[in-house]
C-alpha cells in the first residue's frame, strides 16, 4: 500500500487486488491529478479501510474512492459499504468487467454508487478522466472541512464509559476513544485535572472537559439539538425509530411544521442492527446505522427538527392542542401527535446481571463493543431476528458465538434466512431449551450459569461477553390515564377501540377513530408500540407514513 496522505492534501484512493491493475490505475490517476491530489493505492479491502481510518483520525479529506468489484475476502461493494461509514462524503466509483454490470447497478442502492467504469478504461482521456473530473467538481462544491473530533477517556469495564460511546456512535458523532490506562489517556486526564476516579472524561471539540456527563448535557455540548425552536408545531413525533423517522420525512415533506423528539438516539432498536437483509430496495442488506443516518438526513433536508436526549413524561389535551411535557418541566404543543416510542429490551432477571450491565453484559447489539470481542467466546441470549443478526455480525471476529434460546427451536421465532445463515456459520452454535440463571464477576463479567429447561441441569461456563435480546416491552407507562393500552402496555388504535362497534366512552367526534388513531382524536400511533403491530422495520416505516396521512385528514376536518 502506498504511504497514506498527509492531512493537508486531499486524497483519491484506489483499491484493486491485482497488482498490475492497481499500479495502472494509480499511474493514470497521478498523471492527471498528482499535482493537486495525493493518490493512495491499496491492494485489498482491509488495507484500504485501514488507510481510510488513519486518514480519518488525522483529519485528512478523501474526495474519491475507486474500488475494483472482484476482490477476494471483501468485494468492491462490501468495501465501499464500510468506506461509506468512514467517509460518507467521498464519491464512489466501482471498476467492473462487462459480466458484472448487474452487480454495479445493484450497488447504486447499496452504497449510493456515483459511477461504475468498465475495464479496461483505455484511453483514460475518454473513459476515466471525464468521470473523475465531474466527481471531483461535485465533491469540491460541498463543504468537506475535517470535522473536529470529540475525545472520550474511559475504562473498558466502566458501564458509563460504554454508554457514552454507544450514545455518540448511534448519534453519528465522531469521537476517539482513549483508555484511561494508556499514556495518551493519562495525558488527557492530567490536562483536565482528573485522576481517573470518575470516568468517562469527555473532551468536546472546543476543549470543554465533561466528567461523567448525562446524555442531555453531552448532546448539547457535541452539537446535537436538544431545545425546540418554537413552542407550537403542526406535528410532534415522539420516538426516533424507523416509524418516527418515516413520519418525520413524510410530515415535513408535506409542509407540516414537524418536530421529532427522541430520548436517546435516532434509529431505535433497528439502528443498532448490524445488518437488515429484508428491507425493500437493499438486496445485499443495509446496516441499521446507515439506514438511520440516511433517514435522519432526509428528514432534516425537508425541514423537520430533531431533538435528542429529551425524555417525554406526559401528554395533555387542551382543547384542540395536544401538549407534550418533558422531564425538565418544559413542553411543546401541536395540532397532532404521532406516538412512535417503540419498545425497549426486557431486562434479564438473574442474579448479578444488573450489576454487570455495561461491564460485559449488554442489551442490544452494542456495536461499539464488537471490536473488543475479537478472539473471544461470546454468548447471545435470545432467539428473535435481532439476536440472529448480532450473532452473524459478531461471528466475523469472535472465536465462537453461542446463541442461547429458551424455545426448542430457532425457527419458532427467527426468520428463515437468518436461521440458514447461522446454520452455515461454523463459529456459531445454538443451545436450545437454555436460559441464564446467573452472572458472575467482580468488576466485569467472568462466568455465567446456564440451565437446561428440559432437564434442569445447570452448568457454569467462562464468559466475558453476553448480549441480551429477550423480547421487548413498550415504552408507554407515561401515557397512563390518557391513552388506552392493552394488558401488556401496547397502545390500542382504530378497530381495536371499537371491537363492539361503538367508539370509546370518551370519544367526542361523529366519526370512528382512524386506523392508527388512539382514543384521543389527533393522537396517532406508528410502529412497535401499537398493539398487534408487525414488529418489522418496513412495516414501521409504512405506518409512520400512513400516520402522517391520517393526521393530515384529521387537521383538514378540525
Amino acid at each position: 500500500m502506498d504511504q497514506a496522505a498527509s492531512p493537508a492534501r486531499t486524497v483519491i484512493l484506489t483499491v484493486d487486488d491485482d497488482p498490475g491493475v492497481s499500479r495502472a490505475v494509480a499511474r493514470d490517476l497521478r498523471r492527471r491529478y498528482g499535482a493537486s491530489y495525493r493518490i493512495v493505492r491499496a491492494e485489498s479491502g482491509e488495507s484500504a479501510l485501514a488507510a481510510l481510518r488513519e486518514l480519518k483520525l488525522r483529519g485528512g479529506p478523501v474526495a474519491v474512492i475507486v474500488a475494483d468489484y472482484r476482490m477476494p475476502e471483501m468485494n468492491g461493494i462490501e468495501f465501499l459499504e464500510q468506506a461509506l461509514d468512514i467517509y460518507p462524503g467521498a464519491r464512489r466509483v466501482l471498476l467492473t468487467a462487462y459480466a458484472d454490470t448487474n452487480a454495479a447497478i445493484d450497488a447504486i442502492n447499496v452504497v449510493d454508487l456515483d459511477h461504475y467504469l468498465l475495464k479496461p478504461w483505455e484511453p483514460p482521456e475518454e473513459k476515466l478522466y471525464p468521470v473523475l473530473d465531474d466527481l471531483l467538481q461535485a465533491w469540491r462544491a460541498t463543504d468537506h472541512r475535517p470535522v473536529a473530533v470529540t475525545k472520550v477517556v474511559g475504562h473498558r469495564w466502566s458501564a458509563r464509559s460504554s454508554a457514552v460511546r454507544e450514545f455518540l456512535a448511534r448519534n453519528q458523532v465522531p469521537y476517539r476513544w482513549y483508555s484511561s490506562d494508556d499514556p495518551e489517556g493519562r495525558r488527557l486526564l492530567c490536562a483536565a485535572g482528573q485522576e481517573g476516579l470518575r470516568l468517562p472524561l469527555v473532551i468536546t471539540p472546543d476543549g470543554t472537559a465533561l466528567i461523567e456527563p448525562e446524555d442531555r448535557e453531552l448532546a448539547a455540548r457535541v452539537g446535537l439539538a436538544t431545545t425546540p425552536a418554537t413552542d407550537f408545531y403542526d406535528l410532534v413525533i415522539i420516538g426516533g425509530g424507523p416509524a418516527g423517522l418515516g413520519a418525520a420525512v413524510y410530515g415535513a415533506s408535506e409542509g407540516l411544521r414537524t418536530v421529532l423528539v427522541e430520548r436517546s438516539a435516532t434509529g431505535g432498536q433497528a439502528g443498532q442492527s448490524s445488518r437488515i437483509e429484508n428491507y425493500l430496495g437493499f438486496p445485499d442488506g443495509v446496516s441499521g446505522a446507515q439506514l438511520t443516518d440516511r433517514a435522519r438526513r432526509q428528514a432534516a433536508k425537508f425541514g423537520a427538527e430533531i431533538l435528542t436526549a429529551r425524555e417525554v413524561t406526559g401528554l395533555e389535551i387542551n382543547g384542540a392542542s395536544r401538549v407534550v411535557r418533558f422531564s425538565d418541566g418544559s413542553a411543546v404543543a401541536a395540532h397532532a401527535v404521532i406516538l412512535a416510542t417503540g419498545v425497549s429490551y426486557r431486562q434479564l432477571d438473574a442474579p448479578q446481571v444488573a450489576e454487570l450491565t455495561g461491564c460485559g453484559v449488554f442489551y442490544g447489539s452494542a456495536l461499539t463493543e464488537a471490536a473488543a470481542c475479537q478472539g473471544s467466546d461470546v454468548y447471545i441470549v435470545g432467539g428473535a431476528n435481532s439476536a440472529g443478526q448480532a450473532a452473524i455480525y459478531l461471528a466475523r471476529s469472535a472465536k465462537s458465538v453461542t446463541v442461547l434460546v429458551r424455545k426448542p427451536s430457532l425457527s419458532m421465532s427467527m426468520s428463515h434466512y437468518l436461521v440458514q445463515q447461522i446454520e452455515e456459520t461454523a463459529t456459531i452454535s445454538v443451545r436450545t431449551n437454555t436460559v441464564v440463571d446467573a452472572a458472575h464477576g467482580s468488576r466485569q463479567l467472568e462466568q455465567i450459569t446456564l440451565r437446561d429447561t428440559a432437564t434442569g441441569h445447570t452448568e457454569r461456563v467462562d464468559a466475558q461477553w453476553m448480549f441480551v435480546f429477550i423480547g421487548a416491552a413498550p415504552l408507554t407507562d407515561w401515557l397512563e390515564g390518557t391513552v388506552l393500552r392493552d394488558s401488556r402496555g401496547f397502545i390500542l388504535t382504530g378497530p381495536d377501540l371499537t371491537a363492539d362497534g361503538r367508539p370509546p366512552a370518551d370519544w367526542e367526534l361523529d366519526r370512528p377513530p382512524y386506523h392508527l388513531e388512539t382514543n384521543v382524536p389527533g393522537v396517532f400511533v406508528a410502529g412497535d408500540a401499537r398493539a398487534e403491530s408487525a414488529k418489522r422495520v418496513t412495516s414501521a416505516v409504512g405506518e409512520g407514513a400512513m400516520a402522517v396521512m391520517l393526521a393530515h385528514r384529521y387537521l383538514e376536518q378540525s
